[in-house]
C-alpha cells in the first residue's frame, strides 16, 4: 500500500496542533476523517506516527522523522508555486502570525488590516497568546516576540523599539492618595503580571520600575489595561496603547520610562519563500509606522 500525498497535509496539521479536531478545523474536514487519514498513512508506512494521551496527539520517533521531511516537502511545494511566472504580484493564501497580546491588540489589527486591504486575496490569522511560539512545529508562519531567541533554526529581525510608562486613569488619581514619588506607590493599588506566568524576562519589569507589589494581576496585557482604564489601579502599559484608553495619563514619567523591542521571528527555511518575505517586510514597516504614530499621540 502506497502512502497518499494528501495524507501528508493531514499529518502535518495533526502534528502541529496535536489534536484531530484542531487539525480538522484548519483543514475544514471533520475529525473522524482526519483520524481515518492518519490511520491510512500509518498503515501505509507500517509505523505508529502518534501516541495518543489525554493531552492530545504526540509524535512518536517515527512521526518526528516524518515531520521533518514532510515540512521540507511542504516548503519546496510552496516555493515551486511561487516560481511559476505570473504567480507574483499581490499576496494571497493564508498567513498565521503569533503575537503576545499587547501588540496583538493595539498594533497588529490596524497593520494587518492595511496589508489585507492592499492584498484582497490574502487571509491573515493573528494568534494572540502570552507565550513563546514554536515555529519548528509550525504553530505559526512567523511570530512577534519581545526578545530575540538564542537557539533553534530561526531567523530574527529587530522590528522596532517601543516605550512603556506608568499610567492611571484621571478618575483613579482624583480619588486616590497623593502620588509624588515612587515611595508613594506603596499607598496605591498596583496592576501587573502574575509573577510565575511571565513568559519572557523582558516583561519582568517590576523591580526595574520600582513597583513595590501587585494587587491586581493577570497574564494578559489587555486585562491589565482594562483594569487601569476602569480606575482599578496604577500599572505599566505600552505607550502605543495609551490612545486607546480614554482619560489614561502617565504618572511619574521621570521616574518610570522603559524601552523594549519587538522582534520578528521566522523559521530559517522560510527565507526562501517570496510570499512570506514580502509579508514580513510589509508587517515590519507597518509596525514601525504604527508605533511611531500612536506614541506621538501620548
Amino acid at each position: 500500500m502506497q502512502p497518499h500525498w494528501d495524507d501528508l497535509k493531514v499529518f502535518l496539521a495533526v502534528a502541529r496542533f496535536e489534536s484531530l479536531s484542531a487539525a480538522g478545523r484548519i483543514l475544514k474536514i471533520d475529525p473522524a476523517t482526519v483520524g481515518r487519514r492518519i490511520a491510512r498513512l500509518e498503515e501505509a508506512l507500517r509505523a505508529p506516527l502518534f501516541a495518543k494521551s489525554p493531552q492530545g496527539y504526540a509524535l512518536t520517533g517515527e512521526g518526528q522523522r516524518l515531520m521533518e521531511r514532510a515540512a521540507r516537502a511542504e516548503q519546496e511545494m510552496t516555493a515551486a508555486f511561487e516560481d511559476i511566472p505570473g504567480h507574483g504580484g499581490r499576496l494571497s493564501g493564508q498567513i498565521r502570525l503569533g503575537s503576545p497580546d499587547g501588540s496583538a491588540n493595539f498594533l497588529l489589527p490596524q497593520v494587518c488590516a492595511q496589508i489585507v486591504q492592499d492584498n484582497p486575496d490574502l487571509e491573515v490569522q493573528i494568534v494572540a497568546l502570552p507565550r513563546v511560539f514554536n515555529l519548528s512545529r509550525r504553530e505559526a508562519d512567523m511570530a512577534i516576540a519581545v526578545s530575540a531567541p538564542l537557539a533553534g533554526r530561526l531567523s530574527v529581525q529587530k522590528v522596532t523599539d517601543y516605550k512603556l510608562s506608568l499610567v492611571a486613569s484621571k478618575g483613579y488619581l482624583r480619588d486616590a492618595a497623593p502620588l509624588q514619588s515612587l515611595e508613594d506607590l506603596r499607598h496605591h493599588r498596583i496592576v501587573g503580571y502574575i509573577q510565575d506566568m511571565i513568559f519572557d524576562k523582558e516583561l519582568d519589569y517590576m523591580a526595574e520600575a520600582g513597583l513595590p507589589h501587585v494587587d491586581l494581576a493577570s497574564n494578559s496585557v489587555s486585562v491589565q489595561f482594562n483594569w487601569i482604564r476602569q480606575g482599578a489601579g496604577i500599572g505599566i502599559v505600552h505607550d502605543f496603547s495609551i490612545p486607546f484608553g480614554q482619560d489614561i495619563v502617565r504618572v511619574l514619567p521621570e521616574e518610570v520610562n522603559l524601552t523594549r523591542s519587538f522582534y520578528l521571528i521566522r523559521h530559517v527555511d522560510d527565507r526562501r519563500l517570496d510570499r512570506l518575505n514580502r509579508f514580513a517586510e510589509a508587517l515590519a514597516c507597518g509596525m514601525r509606522r504604527e508605533v511611531a504614530r500612536l506614541e506621538a499621540q501620548t
